[in-house]
């Protein structure tokens, strides 16, 4: 498996990123280890999870998939300098969201215990924080990685002017700059990327790793109607996609995969793939199966007249 530069942290991770938010919700630990299991073994190595994964299903604290992820790599399968392991801070944990120092440094604690690791490789700031300054959050981040517990860091749902405004703050408190931005993009929402923040991404050479790839399971074709969702995890996730546009993006879907046997997923997982600026997609899979078309989907090309099929149909 071709690995991909993910701008300036000096890692390189898989085309596709493994989604952990499944762990401990709709996949439970088992069916998690032979997931990543296959994963690894199919050639990818990237895994993002988040310290408050999976804290909306009931029973459930927070910090229940990166425990899952770090009894994985515990049992030793596979080397822990062959995984890429991303995860997050600020999000509410009984607290509310918070990026300050004192907080991110005993956050950092909490998630290399549950990972069970020394280090995580990439570390993000999950969402912005108007009442602390970026200078203390990237002065906090900065701490980290001089005490080696942390080897690259960046952020999630920044704006473009919140992302320069960041840089602007590290460049004056001489402290290092998020290298890595995880927006929302996928086929049917692109507005919140495309334009101004992508154009910043591609000029500061920031790595680009994008989340609801598949808008919540949509893209995969298997929500048609809102009969389809009845009973699904991510009923009231997938309503929104079931409109004129999403139909739309659909019936192209179906053109493409009628002439290429591609899965819709699979499909639309490449469309990011070949997207300016995007280094690799988030995408889960709650089986091997699933997992199948993930490793399908990095190999995946899509023709000029395909990629240009999709575009039309999300515009």
């Amino acid at each position: 498996m071709e690995m991909r530069r993910l701008g300036k942290t000096g890692l390189s991770i898989s085309p596709i990123v493994f989604g952990g938010n499944v762990f401990a919700w709709t996949a439970d630990e088992k069916t998690s280890f032979d997931i990543l299991d296959a994963f690894f073994y199919a050639g990818l190595n990237t895994i993002d999870t988040a310290d408050v994964y999976s804290s909306w299903v009931p029973g459930n604290k927070g910090g229940d998939s990166e425990e899952i992820i770090g009894k994985w790599l515990k049992n030793g399968k596979i080397s822990r300098d062959r995984a890429v392991i991303i995860t997050k801070v600020g999000s509410d944990m009984g607290q509310g969201k918070s990026l300050k120092e004192q907080y991110i440094l005993k956050a950092v604690e909490d998630s290399l215990r549950r990972l069970q690791t020394d280090y995580i490789d990439l570390y993000l700031s999950h969402w912005p924080d108007e009442s602390t300054p970026y200078e203390e959050t990237l002065a906090a981040f900065a701490k980290l990685k001089q005490q080696g517990k942390i080897r690259a860091i960046g952020c999630s749902n920044l704006d473009a002017g919140q992302l320069q405004a960041s840089f602007d703050a590290a460049e004056k408190a001489g402290v290092p700059r998020y290298d890595v931005l995880q927006p929302e993009y996928n086929l049917y929402e692109r507005s919140s990327f495309e334009g101004q923040l992508a154009d910043l991404c591609v000029k500061e050479d920031i790595g680009v790793i994008t989340y609801f790839s598949l808008a919540a399971g949509f893209l995969s074709g298997k929500y048609r109607s809102k009969a389809d969702t009845q009973g699904k995890a991510r009923k009231d996730r997938v309503a929104k996609y079931l409109d004129a546009k999403g139909m739309r993006i659909l019936a192209a879907l179906d053109q493409i995969s009628a002439e290429t046997s591609a899965k819709p997923a699979e499909i639309s997982l490449a469309w990011l793939l070949n997207k300016k600026g995007v280094t690799a997609p988030i995408a889960s899979a709650t089986s091997t199966s699933q997992l199948d078309s993930l490793v399908k989907a990095a190999k995946l090309e899509l023709s000029d007249e395909a990629m240009r099929l999709l575009d039309r149909a999300g515009a």
